[in-house]
């Protein structure tokens, strides 16, 4: 009885472990598909049109982080309004820039004082990781390194976090992606806006 009670025990040990590797096996990314195995980095996306302030003129970005929130004015007294995660307090900055440029699956380096803040972090993260941090899309700003882009941490997105940087969920990147060109002006304010 006592050899038995212990052969099962080391069966059920076996078989635990056995599925504990089928389970990292199953959720560890091997190709293309990562994307869709890493499908908890895509929830979010809750964009809305909302009314604006006429004064403000169609095609351009507007950064509120007093609302954190983007708002793309897409016709006089319309917006589509995105939620964003906004730098943190020592990392906030504010004016006006623009678009200089577009990348799909943007690539990602740490800076060298990111990585001495977090030793941990890889030296370059390839475009369309599932864990990069840029996401799916970013739009870079000016000649600065910051950037709106998508997020490899939706559970962000509300609060301040970035280093300089405007975070979207990535469904929202994505809607928002084709509809800015290269040469938008975007603005970047502690202001909050008053949407209806």
């Amino acid at each position: 009885m006592i050899k038995f009670c212990s052969a099962f025990r080391n069966s059920l040990r076996h078989s635990s472990l056995a599925l504990l590797l089928a389970g990292l096996t199953f959720i560890l990314p091997t190709s293309a598909s990562a994307q869709s195995m890493f499908s908890f980095l895509w929830s979010g996306g809750s964009r809305e049109v909302v009314s604006f302030s006429p004064k403000y003129r169609p095609r351009q970005l507007i950064v509120s982080f007093g609302d954190r929130k983007l708002y793309w004015v897409h016709k006089r007294g319309e917006a589509i309004s995105y939620p964003i995660a906004i730098p943190r307090q020592k990392s906030r900055w504010a004016g006006r820039t623009f678009v200089s440029n577009k990348r799909v699956n943007p690539p990602w380096t740490p800076t060298a004082s990111m990585r001495r803040e977090n030793p941990k972090l890889p030296a370059h993260v390839p475009g369309g990781h599932p864990l990069n941090p840029l996401g799916v899309r970013a739009l870079y700003l000016g000649s600065s390194m910051y950037r709106i882009h998508g997020t490899d941490a939706p559970w962000t997105i509300g609060t301040a976090v970035s280093k300089g940087c405007i975070r979207m969920y990535n469904e929202d990147v994505l809607d928002l992606y084709p509809r800015v060109p290269r040469g938008t002006k975007v603005w970047v304010t502690y202001k909050k806006f008053s949407t209806y």
